[in-house]
């Protein structure tokens, strides 16, 4: 039987990249997915066709995770559409990179509004309907292992994103609900490539500075988003997962 037959689950930012890949899997071990998007409507759609030309089951949800109304909207679509809640994957997120002199104040809450309060919001929402055996997972970032220059505004969202997991495992973990963090180094998404980092000399560097010898794959960070998902990982609560290659 599927790992995460009979379960629903939602992933935010799964219109493309990392998102994606995670709600494909998901959806391939039986999980029933909300694939939200914030403005990509056909990439959302995509990703749906693709689960249920697959024999899946997910319908795309539009809704911007820094606005407490639209994350509720999530949450609301998938108990109306599948009547439950199991897994929360917080992958909805944004960067920039800014040395210090250039920061401001939109380009601070920017990325804070989407990558930390928009995880709070959402996971607010979706506790509500998780019960025992209950997962979400927050995707964080290998930057808070290597500190890259020009990314103090991205790298803290990061770090805050950490400290979430941790306090929210204490908070939750009475109600048998699981809160871990999925940390990926450089991985080849459109994001990444539309940002020139994908075969630039930062993408040689990261290559050279990675034991197994590549930058990752969508598909190596969702296989273990949907280990996280199951009951496989049923110890596993406030812990960060970097996965990265064995880049340090």
């Amino acid at each position: 039987m599927s790992k995460l037959a009979g379960k629903v689950a939602i992933v935010t930012g799964a219109s493309k990249g990392i998102g994606a890949a995670i709600a494909k899997s998901l959806a391939a071990e039986g999980a029933s997915v909300i694939v939200n998007y914030a403005s990509s409507k056909a990439g959302g759609d995509a990703v749906v066709e693709a689960i249920t030309a697959a024999g899946g089951k997910a319908i795309a949800v539009k809704g911007d995770v820094s606005k407490g109304a639209e994350a509720q909207g999530l949450v609301d679509a998938a108990i109306k559409t599948y009547g439950r809640l199991d897994i929360l994957v917080n992958n909805s997120g944004v960067y920039e990179f800014a040395p210090l002199e250039a920061i401001t104040e939109e380009h601070y809450h920017r990325q804070f509004n989407v990558n930390v309060l928009g995880l709070l919001l959402t996971t607010q929402a979706a506790a509500k309907h998780m019960t025992e055996g209950g997962s979400v997972i927050n995707v964080g970032s290998l930057v808070t292992r290597l500190f890259p220059a020009g990314g103090s505004v991205y790298t803290a969202t990061k770090g805050a994103v950490d400290a979430i997991t941790g306090v929210l495992a204490q908070e939750l973990g009475a109600r048998k609900i699981r809160v871990n963090s999925l940390n990926p180094g450089m991985v080849e998404t459109e994001g990444a490539r539309a940002a020139g980092f994908i075969g630039s000399d930062f993408n040689d560097m990261a290559v050279s500075q990675t034991p197994l010898g590549r930058i990752g794959q969508p598909d190596d960070i969702a296989s273990i988003a949907t280990f996280l998902a199951s009951d496989d990982s049923y110890w596993l609560s406030g812990e960060k997962f970097y996965a990265g290659g064995g880049m340090r």
